[in-house]
């Protein structure tokens, strides 16, 4: 795979008497190969030349065999038809060129000239191949830009761990912008409802409920415990046993949210006792040092 250098950066003057333009070597891939390196693209062409290969039976020769051709090239075209949306929403190379050249010129406005350098290849150039598939997210792709200006500015370059682009690769839409939430507060309340029996056993009847999903529609919300485990899993957060926050007033909204009534009426109809148990969600330490470099704009 090749590489090419002298990508030139113009940053808006905002001020500024002496510095117009400023010229750094970045590394982009090859473009010569775009056509030919897209996954999508191959993909799409093998289902092409499949149905290119199915042979072209007589009717009266081979009345099964046509039957069977028909009902080929009926899925073909389906398969056609699903993947073609999948062409409009992988960028190319100098799509991907322009539009990050842009963003994080804006983003490197305010950073004196001679703080600004090539990036870490190990962070930039995966990036920027994830990218390819961002083309339609808008709110992940602010995120890449925010880290490869991370790793062009010699101040917070080393924070620019090359693990952010794995995690990136890992996100939704919609954990996007639960994490801008912890870029303005690093925890918050949740609590599990249980149901505590005559015997003294427990029920969970609900895990981990807060209320973040107010930030998402009442679509996405749902999948709310399933966006903080991956968050969890990617070690961006964590619900530590037996921590809460110092602010016991924080639950208050929790416990007695009209949205757990039917519940709460639910546990005691079935003859047990409602307990809350009161946790915290917090950003780990690595986490702390994700959000200031990647979800945090410059």
């Amino acid at each position: 795979m090749e590489y090419r250098k002298g990508c030139r950066i113009i940053i808006p003057l905002n001020g500024a008497k002496n510095i117009s333009i400023i010229e750094r070597d970045f590394l982009f891939l090859n473009m010569e190969q775009q056509s030919k390196d897209s996954n999508i693209k191959s993909t799409i062409e093998a289902v092409a030349s499949l149905v290119k290969a199915v042979p072209v039976y007589e009717d009266a020769l081979q009345p099964a065999a046509k039957q069977i051709g028909g009902a080929l090239e009926t899925i073909t075209k389906a398969v056609n038809a699903a993947l073609a949306p999948v062409k409009v929403l992988v960028w190319g190379y100098e799509q991907i060129e322009r539009w990050l050249v842009e963003t994080v010129t804006k983003k490197l406005s305010n950073t004196p000239a001679e703080n600004i350098s090539a990036p870490a290849p190990n962070v930039v150039v995966p990036a920027i191949e994830a990218l390819r598939y961002m083309g339609q997210e808008e709110e992940l792709r602010a995120l890449y830009a925010n880290l490869i200006a991370a790793a062009m500015d010699s101040d917070t370059k080393v924070e620019a761990h090359p693990a952010y682009v794995e995690i990136l690769k890992n996100l939704s839409s919609e954990e996007a912008k639960l994490l801008q939430s912890f870029s303005l507060q690093a925890a918050y309340p949740a609590i599990d409802v249980k149901g505590l029996a005559g015997d003294g056993t427990y029920i969970l009847y609900k895990r981990c409920y807060n209320h973040l999903n107010r930030i998402l529609n009442a679509e996405k919300g749902k999948l709310l415990p399933t966006y903080i485990d991956n968050l969890v899993r990617l070690g961006i957060l964590e619900t530590p046993l037996g921590v809460e926050l110092s602010d016991q007033m924080a639950y208050v909204p929790l416990e007695v949210d009209a949205e757990l009534n039917d519940l709460l009426a639910m546990i005691t109809d079935q003859g047990r006792e409602v307990r809350f148990v009161r946790l915290t969600i917090r950003l780990t330490v690595f986490g702390a040092q994700f959000i200031r470099q990647v979800v945090r704009s410059k």
